[in-house]
């Protein structure tokens, strides 16, 4: 399957000092890419990539993605716009060699079919798990708890109980 920001770069590409590439969404990949995210909008995309050998089929990647979008606000439900910034590492692997080991310090995986990787989608990728998912625009407050106007059901019973 095709993703909606496909950059395709061979491995043959990547020589021994490694290879810089930098990829931008056009407006219509924005727009599909805003559309999988479930959000408003995505205006820009773009990220740079250091790309460098590790093995004959292993790739490692050093990226730093930079975005504006549009998310809606969880406290007043209204869309505002944003930076996002992210520096990560990735590794491109064959798909057959994934590693099975659950690493938190350990370079993110992906998996290759072939010779080429997708730096778009490593892109969008890193977009989705950049994105907040509790977005909070600017100088947006928790509203004020209303105070209750009646009285709760059983209070009656309670002075009832006072009584005995």
């Amino acid at each position: 399957m095709t993703s909606e920001f496909h950059r395709p770069v061979a491995f043959d590409r990547v020589g021994a000092h490694g290879l810089d590439v930098t990829v931008d969404a056009t407006a219509a990949e924005c727009a599909a890419l805003a559309e999988r995210m479930g959000i408003p909008g995505v205006h820009a995309v773009s990220c740079v990539f250091h790309l460098t050998r590790e093995r004959h089929d292993a790739v490692a990647a050093r990226g730093h993605l930079r975005a504006v979008v549009t998310q809606t606000c969880i406290l007043s439900l209204e869309d505002f716009q944003h930076s996002v910034e992210e520096v990560f590492q990735v590794r491109f692997v064959p798909a057959d060699q994934v590693s099975d080991d659950i690493d938190p310090q350990a370079d993110d995986e992906i998996p290759v079919e072939g010779n080429v990787i997708d730096l778009g989608e490593a892109a969008a990728e890193q977009l989705g798990l950049a994105l907040d998912p509790y977005p909070r625009m600017p100088g947006a407050d928790v509203p004020e708890a209303e105070t209750a106007a009646e009285p709760h059901p059983f209070a009656a019973l309670a002075g009832l109980r006072r009584l005995n």
